[in-house]
């Protein structure tokens, strides 16, 4: 008989997402008990969970959430941040020891703003260079690593089951209109703190359960543009394809989704409506480097809003229901359950058809 760790699971990783229409607060424990169903998906080697709205004090802030290997490397990150923004707080994320998370890294965060002097001598946008910033980080300063880079939103993970990992950083205390999570079972990559999932830049957040068989090239074509992969996993480059999609090349959500999952070029060809036709062929022409290929459950976070994308060939499940003003997503209907046992409309997305959420206006 085969146990855990000796069978590879292709189909295992969990994922899981809520948020407020409304912009309503829920606390961080609703997402962490939405994972205990899938217990079985994980193997131990990676939780996260990313949540919306949890620093309203600090909305108007950077939050750098970041792994030290030893005090000397978080010293002299500290002279690095100080040359380049106004550091508002500095602290430990507040954690709780539990048996079953071990060897941690030193886990601090950082509210900053850029120093307008900088910002005007490298002549770049705040968003900008916050994104260099942290490549700079994690590709030149040994044992650091900027794991969430966001406004008024940020990112927890560790090795362990996702469950744990939010009783480790006692998410319960946390509130957020917008949560999502992740459970990880490895196949290709190792497993450690740095590589569970959620991967973030900005504030986009990534949990993905699959395989990126086309992940070589897509880490060719988007390193030409300033990203770096450092995290040894492929889930990374999804993220900086959205942030490059969107806030570089000013493309919607609906348009990304059909970069990374776009449309056989037979289907575009069947399309009747002229301007549809035309703007899939450009997208397909112009990103066909971004395409993402192989078996695929996504979910974006982001201020405001998530979006949910299955690969093209749907080879991976993901549900989505819905009650009052709350949207639900998982890879299994049980987690939704746990979150709202009388969820309504209970539905599978198409493949490669993005299912977007947005908060009303000013509610968050």
């Amino acid at each position: 008989m085969k146990v855990e760790g000796q069978v590879r699971i292709p189909s295992g990783c969990a994922i899981a997402a809520v948020i407020s229409k409304e912009g309503r607060k829920m606390s961080g424990e609703m997402i962490v008990n939405a994972m205990k169903p899938m217990h079985d998906r994980s193997n131990g080697l990676g939780g996260g969970f990313a949540g919306y709205g949890i620093y309203p004090e600090y909305k108007d802030f950077y939050a750098l959430h970041m792994f030290f290997d030893e005090r000397a490397t978080r010293k002299n990150c500290e002279v690095f941040l100080k040359e380049r923004f106004e550091i508002v707080k500095s602290e430990m994320i507040p954690t709780r020891k539990i048996r079953s998370i071990t060897n941690e890294p030193i886990i601090w965060r950082y509210f900053v703003a850029p120093l307008q002097s900088v910002l005007a001598s490298m002549q770049l946008d705040e968003k900008e260079f916050v994104a260099r910033t942290v490549m700079q980080i994690n590709t030149e300063m040994k044992g650091a690593y900027v794991f969430s880079s966001g406004k008024n939103m940020g990112t927890f993970k560790a090795v362990g089951f996702p469950e744990d990992v939010g009783v480790f950083y006692k998410l319960e205390e946390y509130q957020g209109y917008s949560w999502t999570a992740h459970g990880r079972y490895p196949t290709n990559t190792p497993g450690w703190w740095g590589g569970a999932h959620p991967f973030t830049l900005l504030d986009w957040s990534i949990v993905h359960n699959g395989e990126i068989s086309s992940y070589d090239a897509n880490r060719r074509f988007i390193e030409m543009f300033g990203y770096k992969c450092t995290l040894q996993t492929d889930t990374e480059v999804i993220t900086y394809i959205m942030d490059y999609l969107i806030r570089v090349q000013g493309l919607t959500l609906g348009e990304a989704a059909s970069v990374i999952a776009a449309p056989f070029w037979s289907t575009i060809e069947q399309k009747t409506d002229l301007i549809d036709k035309e703007k899939h062929l450009f997208l397909r022409t112009v990103f066909s480097n971004l395409l993402v290929t192989g078996p695929f459950s996504i979910v974006l976070g982001f201020n405001g809003g998530l979006m949910a994308l299955n690969d093209r060939l749907k080879l991976r499940s993901m549900v989505v229901g819905e009650k009052d003003d709350k949207v639900f997503i998982a890879s299994e209907e049980a987690a939704i359950r746990t979150m709202e046992p009388n969820a309504e409309n209970i539905w599978a997305p198409a493949g490669g058809e993005p299912v977007i959420i947005q908060v009303k206006d000013g509610a968050y």
